[in-house]
């Protein structure tokens, strides 16, 4: 399986999915870390993938959601951004409802 097609089946499999640098237990970057910490503050339930463990996963996320940066956040197989976007949209309610949706709805 090529490294589009898994992380396309990563996202589209699992309602929230979190790409980030380590993993929610041991961030290995300030924002991963905010990222958690929002996502732990949203009661969600979600999915990590930890970038560091592989690089073609590294570069192939870039490319998918043709977004430069990591952290990003996927819910119900949709790019919602990077930890600044997750910030603003916590800070709104914005993201807490479309949490709240994405788990009342299931897989």
């Amino acid at each position: 399986m090529d490294t589009q097609t898994a992380i396309k089946q990563t996202v589209t499999s699992n309602d929230v999915v979190l790409y980030m640098k380590g993993n929610p237990k041991f961030p290995q970057c300030g924002f991963s870390n905010m990222a958690t910490q929002i996502l732990d503050a949203c009661n969600a339930k979600y999915v990590s993938v930890d970038v560091l463990q592989d690089a073609e996963i590294r570069e192939g996320i870039k490319q998918f959601a043709n977004w430069p940066t990591i952290p990003q956040l996927y819910v119900k197989g949709e790019f919602i951004g990077g930890s600044d976007i997750m910030r603003a949209m916590y800070e709104s309610g914005e993201l807490q409802t479309l949490l709240d949706l994405s788990q009342k709805t299931g897989s």
